[in-house]
């Protein structure tokens, strides 16, 4: 049984976690922390403390930004864009280390009342971080994208956090693309069964 993994902000879990969990639950083991991981020096740190709970795991989807795209004091986003690339990308790869699959989900927008947050902010910093992940051969879940051609209708009153119409959209593309990848996975290790099988014992290669 494959092992998936899902770590992330109040999006993941306040949103897409627990159904994502449901529905995947018998056909794979599904692991997330009970923590909001907030920012992403949060899950930086938090990674120590989950580090026994994710072994094994095959595949972890991931989201960081809300908290660090947020102008909470007029000086600026609570985390630098330098500063949030840099801190994402540690955390990549040591997720790689962890995982054979790693996705990282798009900060997903906020309704244009939202006293804090700034969709144009946060486009730039997933457009800042989103190449450097492919380079890396992060998959990537882009979620920005379809919540943001109808905030009003994805995003709740809150003016953050998802809808139920969000919460069911982001659902779908999470299942969604771990399906995929899972499939991949199972293909790759047929793949490699049936190389070892070509291999005659004590034929010289």
């Amino acid at each position: 049984m494959k092992k998936i993994v899902l770590i992330g902000d109040s999006i993941r879990m306040i949103g897409y976690g627990n159904p994502v969990a449901e529905r995947l639950s018998g056909e794979f083991e599904v692991w997330q922390p009970n923590d909001n991981c907030r920012f992403a020096q949060y899950t930086l740190r938090g990674m120590w403390d989950w580090q026994d709970s994710m072994k094994g795991a095959d595949i972890i989807h991931w989201n960081n930004g809300l908290w660090d795209v947020c102008y909470l004091f007029g000086d600026g986003a609570f985390t630098p864009i330098d500063v949030y690339v840099d801190t994402m990308l540690r955390i990549a790869r040591i997720l790689k280390e962890r995982a054979t699959t790693v996705i990282f989900a798009t900060t997903t927008p906020v309704r244009p009342e939202n006293e804090h947050n700034r969709n144009d902010v946060i486009k730039s910093y997933n457009e800042a971080l989103v190449p450097k992940l492919k380079e890396m051969g992060i998959v990537i879940n882009d979620l920005y994208t379809p919540m943001s051609e109808n905030v009003y209708k994805y995003i709740c009153e809150d003016t953050i956090h998802l809808s139920e119409d969000g919460i069911s959209l982001a659902s779908d593309m999470v299942e969604s693309i771990i399906r995929a990848e899972a499939e991949k996975l199972m293909h790759e290790n047929v793949k490699k069964y049936d190389a070892q099988a070509d291999v005659s014992l004590g034929a010289p290669v």
